[in-house]
């Protein structure tokens, strides 16, 4: 007799907006995610990191990515078999690629907040948003091992090695 380990099945869940290019825009970016990950089986811990994240590549979407007349637009999928949240910020700015700053503590304009992203995400980048934008993403994992707080550092457990493609 053949039997085989049940497998999960995949559940996506799914959450699009489009935002207007303003400060506003970008606050009610981090409230809506906040809210709707409070609603969907993600860890607090993810939770927490996810709506840092998302205050960060908003303001860089209405800072730098910003067309008169023109939005951004705030994706969430939380794939869970995958044990997967991603985030995904477009604006339409495909000519303004996002670039981390130097060094942290150096005086700089911009870029220090892709540090933050890099320390909270399990990996980010960026792809073309068609016709002329980008979308600047990033994942964070579900497993218990990928638990950090705010400040990036290990929740209780260590944190392995992870990729943060520039």
């Amino acid at each position: 007799m053949n039997t085989s380990t049940p497998q999960l099945p995949e559940i996506q869940h799914t959450f699009t907006q489009l935002l207007s290019s303003t400060r506003r825009g970008a606050r009610l970016a981090r409230l809506l995610a906040t809210e709707q990950l409070r609603s969907w089986p993600a860890p607090p811990s993810v939770t927490e990191r996810a709506e840092q994240i998302v205050a960060e590549l908003a303001a860089n979407a209405v800072l730098h990515g910003r067309v008169q007349g023109r939005g951004f637009r705030l994706a969430l999928t939380l794939a869970t078999a995958a044990r997967t949240l991603r985030i995904e910020v477009a604006d339409a700015r495909g000519d303004q690629l996002p670039v981390p700053a130097g060094k942290p503590g150096t005086p700089q304009e911009s870029g220090l907040g892709l540090f933050l992203v890099a320390s909270l995400a399990d990996r980010w980048g960026t792809e073309p948003y068609p016709p002329s934008g980008k979308c600047v993403w990033a994942e964070i994992d579900l497993t218990p091992g990928a638990a950090r707080n705010i400040s990036g550092q290990p929740a209780d457990e260590p944190v392995a090695q992870h990729d943060h493609p520039a």
